[in-house]
């Protein structure tokens, strides 16, 4: 939906920088059978997972014969109409990285909105965590992207991984997605591919922007050993990674050697989420070895506790880190490094059970398939956080809809049944329908209380 000077981004801004990336995508046919264009193709895929509806692509085909015009057209961009299984046939040949700059191109209208604002910590630093998430599993189905693991029973076993990293924010719900990285069998290479080698390859690829954004990176314990750790520092980044004493002896020996005198202690009672007031007691020492190898880094070590009112312990955890830690930050650093959840269960989790249905196999195809259409899935989801974290009227309809499967259901029924013509149609005719924004009922007159009166005016703000 454009607003008026074009201000910020919409829904209609955000399409169009998906649009633009599409009209990159190579056409790799022979012959005359070209009825549909390589990037409608593209949109028409970004179309079902921005609306996670199936079945839609086959709706909009019959409104184009019944109306002469379709959602499709309208909101997407698509002109002409292609089946699921022609999507599939043009996008196999179509590599992930092809989408790369539409993943740089909504990060930047949400920089551009000031919104990535509000993720600044440790004197404007910006978290990104990494993780890795496997979307595909099959002992019948594979292509050449596919991971192999071969057990002792014979069977092969055929995955699609990723890295996914996110931008995230002690206090913010919202998980930014940034592009994945996939898990795959590189040329020339003798080992298969993994987690850590994909998040390099992420790490080099995207430092740039890293870089302007003094960003502290996060992970799990995989993350917190010295050759990931040296290829951060050497990239003049930074780390709050989970240093577990399980897969971290050396350091742990060496804390155990420590005497009291070495850690400092931090408490503070905080007002968590849920409303509940709970002590963060934050441990640190300076100057510990991650590992018993020549040469290893020193880090920080943070140990946070957390208890309720009544004394118990509600959360523990442990961190190193390369930022100094002193009295005065080792809360909001045992914060930071807690902040890691956000990608597993705002990140993640909402990819794989909050209606986007990562798991999902939309088809796996014999090149690059899987992996494309589980990025375009990832954009959708990354252009609806741009909009909910930007765009007023889209959020008034998201939190007045509550779940997004239940926001999707509502996608899916008015663009099937209703023909708009634009995102901004779509947007008036929900807000009305609902009573919202600037459809929102004026107060009564006879209601004077400031108390009622501020409640209808918010209500109209909304």
């Amino acid at each position: 939906m454009d607003r008026p000077g074009g201000e910020g981004p919409s829904c209609a801004r955000c399409v169009a920088v998906v649009r633009e990336a599409a009209g990159g995508f190579p056409d790799t046919r022979k012959g005359s059978n070209s009825r549909y264009p390589v990037p409608d193709a593209v949109m028409s895929a970004y179309a079902v997972f921005f609306l996670q509806s199936p079945s839609w692509l086959a709706c909009q085909r019959a409104m184009q014969e019944e109306k002469g015009a379709s959602n499709a057209l309208t909101l997407f961009g698509v002109a002409k109409v292609p089946t699921d299984n022609q999507v599939r046939r043009l996008l196999d040949p179509a590599g992930p990285e092809l989408l790369h700059g539409a993943f740089r191109g909504l990060l930047e209208l949400l920089e551009g909105s000031g919104a990535l604002e509000r993720y600044r910590v440790l004197d404007g630093r910006t978290l990104v965590a990494l993780d890795g998430t496997d979307f595909h599993s099959s002992e019948k189905i594979s292509c050449p992207d596919c991971l192999a693991a071969r057990h002792r029973d014979g069977r092969t076993v055929f995955s699609h991984k990723a890295v996914t990293p996110a931008v995230v924010a002690p206090g913010v719900p919202q998980a930014v997605p940034l592009r994945p990285e996939f898990v795959t069998p590189q040329d020339g290479a003798e080992k298969q591919d993994c987690e850590i080698n994909a998040s390099k390859r992420w790490l080099e690829d995207s430092l740039p922007w890293l870089g302007e954004n003094r960003a502290v990176l996060l992970g799990d314990d995989l993350y917190a050993h010295t050759p990931f750790c040296r290829k951060v520092l050497l990239n003049g980044l930074h780390f709050i990674f989970t240093c577990l004493r399980e897969s971290h002896r050396a350091a742990y020996e060496w804390l155990d050697l420590l005497e009291p005198g070495d850690f400092r202690t931090v408490s503070e009672t905080r007002r968590e989420a849920d409303g509940h007031k709970r002590t963060w007691a934050v441990r640190f020492a300076k100057g510990v070895p991650l590992s018993g190898e020549e040469g290893a880094p020193r880090v920080n070590w943070i140990g946070l506790t957390v208890t309720d009112s009544k004394g118990r312990q509600t959360y523990r955890n442990c961190w190193a880190t390369d930022l100094d830690v002193d009295a005065g930050n080792a809360v909001e650093l045992a914060a930071c490094g807690r902040a890691r959840w956000a990608i597993e269960n705002g990140n993640n989790n909402t990819l794989k059970t909050k209606g986007y249905h990562l798991d999902h196999n939309f088809g796996h195809g014999k090149e690059h398939l899987a992996n494309t259409l589980a990025s375009l899935n990832i954009l959708a989801f990354l252009t609806h956080t741009v909009l909910e974290l930007t765009e007023r009227h889209y959020r008034l309809i998201r939190d007045r809809l509550g779940s997004r499967r239940e926001f999707f259901l509502h996608l899916h029924v008015l663009t099937v049944y209703r023909l708009f013509s634009s995102w901004e149609d779509f947007e008036d005719f929900v807000m009305k329908a609902l009573g919202i924004g600037p459809h929102a009922p004026a107060a009564p007159p006879e209601l004077t209380k400031k108390g009622l009166i501020r409640r209808y005016a918010k209500r109209k703000d909304r």
